[in-house]
């Protein structure tokens, strides 16, 4: 995608601010800034940071030129003006790494610069890690209950354009195995995959009527024996028969993409062997969320495509991460709001295990503080450096690296914590301050 300024994707409110602040010497004093959640979604155990590395992508794009500013010349002083020209982020920002899982109250990401440095970032920051640990929570349940079968990610089609491909970069780093979005796959390295929809075999319709066997060996022409053939247009059972027939007994796949699902790939695998068709795989897809994919569990289905639950609001609801001013110069602040209380003054956060590697813990305490230690356990910090002097620090994980270390984090939870069932916090959060 070609690379623009994001300096405007931003609130109104963010620029006011600091057209106000900056009429007063505290607009340099220098801050800390916390994202965090209060709480994780109804039903969730735990939340998957994701969109770390989009977010440094796109502070180094946060720039205000002459279209950004000619926007915002209607409502700001020339002096604002003249410093959103000059802003350049200076400061400092760490946070858990990307991949790391989360928990409320979890410390996702600390920003070090002053009041108008920083806060200018706000939504910019939650606006990605919001959206991309969404996806990414709600993926890596997926992929847990699909029990390390593959899971195809086809949900462009259910989401805005670009939000497309960022929910494809998120459910590839919580473990599912390809997308159908090209975008994702040039602009992220994700796996693509993808062979045909109805619209295909329905194509091959002529005056004597629908020609499913004409579709399939059109394909399997063209695609190679390998590819995945949509038995389900018309009559199931003569689709398979007519796949077996355009491909032989070596096709890759079938797909079956509506119906009772689990009756139905057990009806298709029975056929399927009676044609001498063992190795060809059977793929499911339509509307499947993480408890779908459960209830298959035991059924003969080999591959996943997920596509409506995974990017929409229903199946990935939202992480609820907030930007929230914690320290000035040094003196902790925290909103006393009813419902909304923080906790003030920076802080640092660790993971307590068993030496077997389970977590039974996650401790938030002071930033200047030593991090806890608890007998016969380990402890692990979380936050890690991302960007100093406003500049992204060397070798940061790559968005492989983000996945592997998910699939590592996951298995240090309890076993309980891993369920689809409702429930506390897969792990408690402690505050030692």
């Amino acid at each position: 995608m070609t690379r623009r300024s994001t300096a405007l994707l931003t609130d109104h409110y963010e620029l006011t601010m600091i057209a106000a602040a900056r009429t007063h010497p505290a607009a340099a004093r220098p801050c800390v800034f916390e994202v965090f959640a209060r709480r994780l979604p109804d039903g969730r155990r735990y939340g998957v940071v994701a969109g770390t590395g989009r977010l440094l992508d796109a502070l180094a794009d946060f720039r205000f030129g002459d279209e950004e500013l000619a926007a915002v010349g209607e409502f700001l002083d020339g002096e604002t003006l003249q410093w959103l020209a000059d802003y350049r982020f200076t400061g400092d920002i760490d946070g858990y790494r990307e991949g790391e899982l989360y928990f409320p109250g979890s410390p996702i990401l600390t920003v070090r610069a002053s009041f108008a440095d920083a806060v200018v970032l706000e939504t910019l920051i939650l606006s990605i890690l919001n959206h991309d640990s969404a996806i990414a929570s709600a993926a890596a349940r997926m992929v847990t209950a699909a029990a390390s079968r593959p899971i195809i990610e086809m949900g462009s089609r259910r989401t805005h354009e670009y939000a497309a491909v960022a929910s494809s970069r998120a459910a590839y780093l919580a473990g599912v195995t390809a997308t159908s979005n090209l975008e994702a796959a040039r602009s992220y390295g994700v796996p693509s995959a993808g062979t045909a929809a109805h619209a295909f075999t329905l194509l091959f319709t002529d005056e004597n009527g629908p020609n499913e066997l004409a579709a399939f060996r059109t394909q399997v022409e063209r695609l190679g024996l390998g590819t995945t053939l949509l038995v389900d247009t018309y009559d199931i059972t003569r689709g398979v028969a007519n796949a077996i027939e355009a491909a032989g007994p070596e096709l890759g796949a079938v797909r079956i993409d509506s119906g009772d699902l689990g009756i139905l790939a057990r009806q298709v695998r029975e056929q399927l062997d009676s044609l001498g068709a063992h190795r060809t795989k059977i793929v499911v897809s339509g509307d499947l969320d993480e408890y779908a994919i459960a209830s298959l569990r035991a059924e003969p289905v080999d591959i996943y495509g997920v596509g409506t639950s995974l990017v929409t609001g229903s199946g990935a609801p939202t992480a609820g991460m907030v930007y929230k001013l914690v320290e000035i110069d040094g003196i902790p602040v925290a909103k006393r709001s009813s419902h909304k209380e923080s906790h003030g003054g920076a802080k640092a956060a660790a993971r307590i295990a068993r030496r077997s590697g389970t977590v039974t813990e996650e401790v938030l305490y002071p930033w200047d503080a030593p991090a806890p230690a608890v007998d016969g356990h380990t402890t692990t910090g979380l936050q890690t450096p991302l960007v100093r002097g406003g500049d992204p620090v060397d070798a940061l994980p790559s968005l492989h690296g983000a996945r592997d270390h998910l699939r590592d984090a996951l298995i240090t939870l309890p076993w309980e914590g891993l369920g689809l069932s409702h429930g506390e916090p897969a792990i408690p959060t402690r505050h030692a301050f």
